[in-house]
């Protein structure tokens, strides 16, 4: 990606700059398996006693499910997540059974390990030609009721997925920042021994 802003400081692998979160999207439909192999990196990740609290809530272009996930979205988003090939709600189980437990107690880390199978998910996506692009930006008691998520779980990000369109597709006010954003200095990120970022 000779045009990205992007320098890594230390040596990491190119997959790490390469992947993005574009906005514009060309409006084909993405085959079952091949975003279940998305899925399937996120099932890999790690999470606290192998609790692997992450749920993952889709539906794909030219499905009859497209539409209400669509509807999910809120105006902002579903103008230029329309045109996406899959899109998924994440969601997370607040608790579970430690081992030798018999009864379930909250799990404090869900939102982390969640978040790793959703970096997971993102990265197997770029890798394999795909882009994903999160959002905060539903309607998280429409997708509960719609969707019919139970109590004990949370909701936490909808996600557009896709190849990468032409950004003139997109509203004039997006179009200037449909390029990969840089990151903040790792000095301003990690710091050995006390807090003094």
């Amino acid at each position: 990606m000779s045009s990205s802003p992007r320098i890594a400081e230390h040596e990491i692998h190119e997959h790490f700059i390469n992947r993005w979160s574009p906005r514009a999207f060309i409006p084909e439909a993405i085959d079952e398996k091949t975003l279940l192999s998305f899925f399937e990196a996120a099932r890999w990740s790690p999470s606290a006693y192998n609790s692997q609290p992450w749920r993952f809530l889709y539906a794909r272009r030219d499905t009859p499910n497209w539409e209400r996930f669509l509807g999910l979205l809120n105006e902002f988003n579903r103008g230029w997540a329309q045109h996406a090939s899959a899109l998924v709600i994440v969601v997370s189980k607040t608790t579970f059974t430690a081992p030798g437990a018999t009864e379930e107690s909250p799990a404090l880390w869900h939102t982390f390990d969640t978040g790793a199978a959703w970096a997971y998910l993102a990265l197997q996506a770029s890798i394999s030609g795909w882009h994903t692009h999160a959002m905060a930006g539903f309607d998280q008691d429409k997708t509960r009721e719609e969707l019919k998520v139970p109590e004990g779980y949370d909701l936490h990000a909808a996600v557009a997925i896709g190849k990468l369109g032409d950004k003139s597709t997109l509203a004039e006010y997006l179009q200037a920042r449909e390029t990969p954003s840089p990151r903040m200095p790792l000095s301003k990120l990690a710091a050995e021994g006390d807090f003094s970022l």
